[in-house]
């Protein structure tokens, strides 16, 4: 039996535009009830959005960020792994490496966060992302070469100095370490845990 082509009847514009309003003002919604943290009827207002809109990217990227707010990472990892497939968006590679890096899949991780540093070469943000997931990997040398590029822009950024004394002590450069300490110690004068660390290398 050869099979019939049905012509599909064309869909009305006028009732496209009414369900269009309708999903912005559900997103509207969603809003403020992610702000009130109403997270549970949040996600239902977005479902209710892409049953009316299933190809939405805007509600599938707000749904796919409450996932990673709420925690659901494995499902905020699927939904950014399908959002890409139709929009190559930097924040969906930055948010599915969290998603990726929140599950300990480093590796994975890595590949995404390279994904949104490539798109983004000069955020210092995206660096530092990048090279806390190459710490995590115990890719200590890569790390530290994009921390030092990170902090070259957020020089007062104590938690990538630590991070970089971290990276500096693994790979056995106690001089580095030395010198990464001495930059928090400016920044932070009275953190006696700093003070520490800086008298046991200075006795190494």
């Amino acid at each position: 039996m050869r099979e019939t082509q049905i012509a599909k009847p064309n869909k009305n514009p006028r009732v496209s535009a009414i369900e269009m309003q309708k999903v912005r003002t559900l997103l509207r919604e969603a809003e403020k009830t992610n702000a009130r943290r109403s997270y549970e009827e949040t996600e239902k207002i977005l479902i209710q959005a892409l049953t009316l809109a299933p190809a939405s990217v805007e509600a599938r990227a707000e749904l796919s960020k409450l996932y990673l707010t709420m925690g659901r990472d494995a499902k905020a990892e699927a939904s950014y792994r399908e959002l890409l497939g139709d929009a190559d968006e930097i924040s969906f590679h930055a948010n599915l490496g969290l998603a990726c890096y929140k599950q300990k899949k480093f590796e994975l991780a890595c590949v995404s966060y390279q994904e949104a540093l490539n798109r983004d070469p000069k955020s210092p943000e995206r660096a530092a992302s990048l090279g806390r997931c190459c710490m995590a990997s115990e890719r200590f040398s890569e790390a530290v070469d994009l921390l030092e590029k990170a902090s070259e822009r957020l020089s007062r950024d104590t938690d990538i100095l630590h991070m970089i004394a971290e990276c500096y002590e693994h790979l056995g450069d106690i001089k580095a370490t030395e010198d990464a300490y001495h930059r928090i110690h400016k920044l932070q004068p009275y953190d006696e845990a700093v003070k520490q660390k800086l008298s046991a290398l200075a006795a190494v």
